[in-house]
């Protein structure tokens, strides 16, 4: 994208760097797997993924200044410059942890009720992502039709974002310490719907976005290593990218039909409120994930 400025080369440029993304999330997602399941998974996780929120922050610090100075060919510079660094980061830092020592029945291979219990936990995890992502693709537009100005309105639903860095580690500790990672989950889903559906209507908008950014990250790490509880270590890289194709496929879509609820009902607040629905849907489908791994009764072998 550096290279050249041409519509084609752009296009390209996004779809490389899209299913380099892809890849990344599957592969580091099994990494911090194969590291700590049968242990502070949630926290891990929770850790991991925070890296979303922190990374969109630092961007949307340093990108804008560097291409209003440099231009845009030095943004991407830059941010291949960050790559490359993850790159070596992961070159000469990260170690595999050690190989378990094999369970007697310990199986190789995905079983159908597996399939299904990493298929249910996608689900959740797109979902609660469907309701987080209203909140930012639709919260500002929400406020410029209340009257804010797009700075303003832009400037305090960041606030979300810079909330959930802290949030949604401490969720994944909490859920961790506490052994009750299903009622971090249940408790934050509706706790983040129910603030999704006041921001809409209520003119306490600072006290919602505030109370926003505390609840809407803890739910995360506990949703996100559901499927460490029943994959093994050698099925954990098909069954990660099983949990991400749901991801992927099915996130867009919600994105879209939120978009087309703001269009038809003339306003983004009934994004806002698909995205509250999603989030009340996510413990309904985690009783069902629950359901299905009754009776998985393999042991958690931990990586070291």
């Amino acid at each position: 994208m550096t290279a050249s400025a041409s519509w084609s080369m752009q296009i390209a440029g996004r779809l490389i760097a899209g299913t380099g993304g892809i890849l990344l999330s599957v592969l580091m997602t099994k990494m911090v797997a194969d590291w700590f399941t049968g242990r502070e998974i949630a926290t891990a996780m929770a850790i991991f993924v925070n890296s979303w929120p922190a990374g969109i922050a630092i961007a949307l610090m340093l990108l804008p200044a560097i291409g209003e100075t440099f231009g845009l060919y030095a943004v991407n510079l830059a941010v291949a410059g960050l790559i490359l660094i993850g790159l070596g980061l992961i070159a000469f830092v990260y170690r595999a942890p050690d190989a378990p020592v094999s369970v007697e029945g310990e199986r190789g291979s995905l079983t159908t009720k597996t399939i299904y219990a990493v298929i249910v936990a996608g689900s959740i995890w797109c979902l609660y992502n469907i309701g987080f992502a209203m909140i930012f693709s639709f919260g500002p537009s929400m406020l410029v039709e209340r009257g804010w100005s797009s700075t303003a309105a832009g400037s305090t639903i960041s606030i979300v974002l810079w909330l959930a860095v802290l949030s949604v580690p401490f969720g994944g500790f909490l859920a961790d310490q506490t052994k009750r990672g299903d009622a971090v989950v249940i408790t934050g889903c509706i706790a983040f719907a129910l603030l999704a559906l006041l921001l809409s209507r209520s003119d306490a908008v600072l006290p919602i976005v505030v109370a926003l950014g505390i609840v809407c990250g803890l739910p995360a790490g506990a949703i996100i290593s559901l499927s460490a509880l029943v994959l093994e270590r050698k099925t954990r890289s098909i069954g990660m990218g099983i949990f991400y194709t749901v991801f992927y496929a099915w996130s867009p879509v919600g994105v879209a039909i939120g978009g087309k609820l703001s269009t038809s009902m003339g306003g983004a607040s009934a994004a806002l409120d698909f995205g509250a629905a999603m989030l009340l849907v996510c413990p309904v489908i985690l009783w069902l994930f629950r359901r299905i791994i009754t009776g998985h009764n393999r042991p958690v072998v931990p990586s070291t």
